[in-house]
């Protein structure tokens, strides 16, 4: 899926209950509400990592348009997708079963910041898990490191430079590089294992069809015992 898929939390800021909660529903019901032609392919990072891996229990975090979920879906995973928009979720369900894989994908609206979805995983995948909204990023994505398991894998894949489409054009933007991210994690590295985290580059390609080169901080971790 295109990156220009607008995620959830660039880094740890104030959260909890209250009207920025309220507020972070709203602007991701009117963002998926606008007519969009982008976010229905699978992002590249999510496909290079789970392309060897045998299917089983996926998380979607912040599924937007589902091209991330269905393209799992459609080799065998069975995926829980979820997104703080209702109508993004009703439009990954919509497409699963246009696309015949409605028995693999099973959708839920949640607002991280307040509920997580049950279960276990094999792969859990934070696409761009970017927002201008207050979220505890480090919070969301230690619970999915926890819902893991044994020998499974959560894939985090960050934006690492502002692209020219990109909702975010603060120049005094900070992107935390996949060892911070790792670091606000503090998971026990006993049970834990950092399996790459590097910043690629690539050529990708806005929702006007222009082109720039990015950059992706990624950090894959894998859970080593239960």
């Amino acid at each position: 899926m295109d990156p220009t898929r607008h995620r959830r939390a660039t880094a740890d800021t104030a959260g909890g209950q209250g009207p920025a909660d309220d507020d972070a529903e709203l602007f991701w019901e009117r963002h998926y509400r606008t007519p969009r032609t982008w976010g229905t392919r699978v992002n590249p990072l999510l496909a290079e990592t789970a392309t060897p891996l045998d299917p089983g229990a996926a998380l979607d975090l912040g599924c937007g348009a589902g091209g991330d979920a269905i393209w799992l879906a459609q080799r065998g995973w069975h995926v829980t997708a979820v997104d703080i928009s209702t109508t993004a979720v009703e439009r990954v369900r919509e497409r699963a079963r246009d696309l015949g894989v409605a028995d693999r994908i099973v959708t839920a609206q949640h607002d991280l910041g307040r509920s997580f979805p049950a279960g276990r995983f094999d792969l859990v995948s934070a696409q761009y898990f970017h927002t201008p909204l207050p979220l505890l990023r480090s919070r969301v994505l230690g619970t999915a490191a926890r819902a893991l398991r044994p020998g499974g894998l959560l894939l985090i894949v960050d934006h690492g430079s502002t692209a020219p489409w990109s909702w975010n054009q603060d120049p005094d933007i900070h992107f935390p590089a996949p060892t911070e991210t790792a670091a606000e994690l503090d998971l026990d590295p006993a049970r834990w294992s950092v399996l790459r985290a590097d910043m690629p580059r690539r050529r990708a390609t806005g929702p006007a069809g222009e082109t720039a080169t990015v950059i992706d901080n990624v950090l894959l971790v894998r859970l080593t015992s239960g």
